[in-house]
């Protein structure tokens, strides 16, 4: 990107290519889960609409990313200020925690099996199983980063280099954005229910 300064010189944007790649690509998703849940708004209006209670793992669950991300978050700042033990710790406790984000989505959707809510059933069940899915794998795809970022960091000599940095900024960027995706998909249930 490109803008003018004061003196009508040009001077370049400080955003990496990649991250904005990244933004370009979480906005795409965001798009994805807006046409799921607007597709939920419009065929709740049809009928035939199950009212069920959400699992209350789904509330726990939102906690559990949210721990996550603050883990991520600090392990970063850690990362960049040479306390190696806190920055690896905290990277860990981040990956766990995700884990456990997809350990409680399961039992959550096995809650509301054991309540009669099935996958093929009624359509108000199958719309919170396939967006709730969705995010899990984009979650799963966020894990992925997040073991690359654990290999790298118990793997190779602790240095910071911009190279290493700007990975785990994206996955940083990446991981804040999928907690934020569940905060809005959560809301959007409850409001809906």
């Amino acid at each position: 990107m490109v803008a003018l300064n004061d003196k009508n010189t040009v001077r370049r944007s400080k955003l990496h290519p990649l991250k904005f790649l990244l933004v370009i690509s979480c906005a795409s998703m965001m798009m994805l889960f807006a046409g799921l849940t607007s597709a939920y708004i419009v065929r709740r209006a049809g009928g035939n609409w199950l009212e069920f209670k959400l699992p209350n793992l789904f509330f726990i669950n939102t906690v559990v990313i949210l721990m996550s991300s603050v883990a991520l978050q600090a392990a970063y700042h850690f990362f960049k200020t040479g306390k190696e033990k806190l920055y690896k710790g905290l990277l860990f406790s981040a990956f766990i925690l995700g884990l456990l984000f997809i350990v409680l989505q399961y039992q959550g959707w096995l809650n509301m099996h054991s309540i009669g809510v099935e996958l093929t059933g009624n359509p108000a069940g199958s719309f919170v199983y396939v967006i709730s899915g969705v995010h899990a794998a984009h979650i799963l795809a966020g894990l992925a980063a997040l073991t690359v970022a654990l290999v790298q960091a118990f793997s190779l000599k602790y240095v910071v280099t911009p190279r290493r940095k700007l990975r785990f900024e994206l996955t940083l960027i990446y991981w804040h954005f999928v907690g934020f995706l569940w905060l809005y998909l959560l809301t959007f249930f409850v409001i809906q229910s």
